[in-house]
């Protein structure tokens, strides 16, 4: 019997116009309403999340954030949380620094996200989420210990490629990783959607068989990897459908939903 749900945001639940389709939304009222969990996993902060449920005038639901490295629950109680060492983020924000002109990073730790400077890369990346940045001097951060779970850098696409190769053989205590082809993304290498999952499941004392997970691109491998219910979009690239269960209608079809009411369980 299915207990809770866990889906991906962009390329998942959301369009490409960053807006919930109608049936999404319905869907995750529907399981709500059920008594059923349902998760938001993504590399977005909380705050970036929350958007979602709150244009849909639903209550929050429990939420792994960071890509596994922060997990909240309903009630926003935070049962894990993951940060990049403090050596780590130091000698890596350095090394960025040193080698790379022309790339915008953000900092996040817990619920906060820092930049040092805004520009339109950041605007962005505000409008799209809904979330706040914050003005910061990354080595101050550190030396109050407000060390990051997430170190996000966006970028031209060729310059964000040299990035992930460069540094992932640099720092081999992180993951290294692009989300896009402009979007770079920095955490613990421990950390995985696939880590954040687990926890939740504990938290509530639910087994991967009572779950379903949605995604839709090469971050959520770990994760379709890890459920055995496992679901990918239509327009997930073809490696990625590959390695999961099922698949089903793509993000703008509103996919999520079609796949929960074939199943029975909304």
């Amino acid at each position: 019997m299915i207990k809770i749900i866990f889906s991906d945001i962009d390329g998942t639940f959301l369009k490409v116009d960053k807006t919930t389709p109608k049936l999404h939304a319905e869907a995750i009222k529907a399981v709500v309403d059920k008594g059923l969990k349902f998760a938001f996993v993504s590399a977005r902060m909380p705050e970036a999340i929350y958007p979602i449920t709150d244009a849909i005038g639903m209550a929050h639901t429990p939420v792994i954030s960071y890509s596994g490295g922060l997990v909240l629950t309903e009630k926003e109680e935070v049962i894990f949380d993951k940060k990049i060492s403090a050596d780590d983020a130091r000698n890596v924000l350095a090394e960025m620094n040193r080698t790379w002109q022309d790339i915008s990073v953000s900092y996040y730790t817990g619920r906060h996200w820092f930049t040092e400077k805004m520009d339109d890369r950041i605007q962005r990346e505000m409008d799209n989420t809904g979330a706040t940045v914050e003005l910061g001097n990354f080595d101050e951060l550190l030396r109050e210990n407000l060390l990051p779970n997430k170190i996000f850098i966006r970028c031209e696409p060729p310059t964000c490629e040299e990035m992930e190769r460069e540094l992932g053989k640099k720092f081999p205590a992180l993951n290294v990783v692009r989300s896009a082809p402009y979007l770079l993304e920095i955490i613990d290498k421990s950390v995985s959607k696939a880590t954040g999952i687990e926890v939740l499941l504990k938290h509530y004392g639910f087994t991967v068989d009572e779950a379903i997970a949605f995604g839709d691109n090469y971050n959520d491998i770990e994760m379709l990897s890890y459920i055995p219910q496992s679901v990918v979009m239509a327009n997930a690239p073809d490696e990625v459908k590959k390695l999961a269960a099922h698949v089903t209608d793509s993000n703008e079809d509103s996919g999520i939903y079609t796949y929960l009411v074939k199943v029975g369980v909304i």
